[in-house]
C-alpha cells in the first residue's frame, strides 16, 4: 500500500511539472497556422538581442563561477580545518540570500555604490558589471558553499593537509593541487547551479540596467506571443542541461572511485 501511494505521489508530481511544459512546447510550435514548425525558435535564435544578452549572461556566469570558487573553496576549507566552531555561523550567513529578496539587496547596492558614494561602481559600465557579478555570487552562495562543504566532508582534509605540509607544500599548493582536485565534482555541481541562476536572474540585472538574458526574456514576453514560449523552452533546456551535467559528473566520480 505504501508503495502504491509513493508511486501515485511521484506520478502526480511528474504530471504537475511536465504537463505545463508540454503545453508550452506545443504552443511554441504553432507560430505558423495549421502546422507545427520551429519558426518561433528560429526567430528567437536569430534575434541579435538574444545573441547579445545570452552571450553577456554566459560571460557573467563564468566570471561569477570563478569568483565563487576563489571565495568559497578556501573559506570552507579553512573553516573545516581550523575554525570548526564557526561553521554554524558561516552556514547561517550563506543562507541569508535565500531569505533576503534580491530586490532589497540590489537597492542596497545602488544606495551604497551610486555615483555620489565613496566607491561609485555604478558610474561606469565596468563597475556596474563588477557589482552585478558580486550580486550573482551572493545569490549562488548558498548552493556553491553547500556543494563545496559536502565535498570537503567526504575527504580527510586534516590528514591530507598534514601530509602535504610534511612534504614542504605551502597553503597555495595544498589548496590548488590537493584539496581542489578532491572536491572538483562538488565544485562543478555548484558551478552548474550558479550558471543556471545567472542565466535566469532578472531583478538585479534589470535594476542595474545591464543587457542580461533575464530582462530580455521579460521584455520579449511582454511584446510577443509565440517567441516567449520558445524562449522559455530554451531556458528550461539550459537549466535541465546543467542538472544533467551535475548527475553525469557525479556518476563519473563514483565510477572512478569504485574499486577494480
Amino acid at each position: 500500500m505504501k508503495k502504491f501511494w509513493a508511486w501515485g505521489a511521484l506520478i502526480i508530481g511528474l504530471l504537475y511539472f511536465i504537463l505545463p511544459l508540454l503545453g508550452m512546447t506545443n504552443f511554441s510550435l504553432k507560430m505558423r497556422r495549421g502546422v507545427y514548425s520551429f519558426d518561433a525558435y528560429a526567430v528567437v535564435l536569430g534575434d541579435p538581442r538574444f545573441q547579445e544578452t545570452f552571450t553577456y549572461s554566459v560571460v557573467m556566469a563564468l566570471f561569477t563561477i570563478a569568483f565563487g570558487v576563489l571565495l568559497v573553496v578556501p573559506t570552507a576549507y579553512w573553516v573545516r580545518l581550523k575554525l570548526p566552531g564557526l561553521r554554524p555561523y558561516v552556514e547561517f550567513v550563506t543562507l541569508l540570500p535565500l531569505v533576503i529578496p534580491a530586490i532589497v539587496i540590489v537597492f542596497g547596492y545602488i544606495r551604497l555604490y551610486n555615483t555620489s558614494s565613496w566607491l561609485p561602481l555604478t558610474g561606469s559600465i565596468t563597475g556596474t558589471n563588477i557589482l552585478l557579478m558580486f550580486g550573482y555570487a551572493m545569490l549562488s552562495l548558498p548552493y556553491m558553499y553547500r556543494a563545496v562543504d559536502t565535498g570537503l566532508r567526504s575527504i580527510d582534509i586534516t590528514t591530507l593537509t598534514e601530509a602535504a605540509q610534511s612534504l614542504g607544500a605551502g597553503w597555495t599548493t595544498i589548496l590548488t593541487r590537493i584539496i581542489l582536485p578532491n572536491v572538483l565534482v562538488a565544485v562543478l555541481s555548484g558551478a552548474f547551479l550558479t550558471f543556471a541562476i545567472v542565466i535566469g536572474e532578472f531583478t538585479m540585472a534589470a535594476l542595474l540596467n545591464r543587457p542580461a538574458f533575464g530582462p530580455y526574456m521579460q521584455l520579449l514576453g511582454a511584446n510577443r506571443a509565440y517567441e516567449p514560449a520558445a524562449l522559455a523552452v530554451i531556458a528550461f533546456a539550459i537549466t535541465w542541461g546543467c542538472l544533467g551535467l551535475i548527475q553525469l559528473v557525479s556518476r563519473f566520480q563514483k565510477g572512478a572511485q569504485s574499486p577494480v
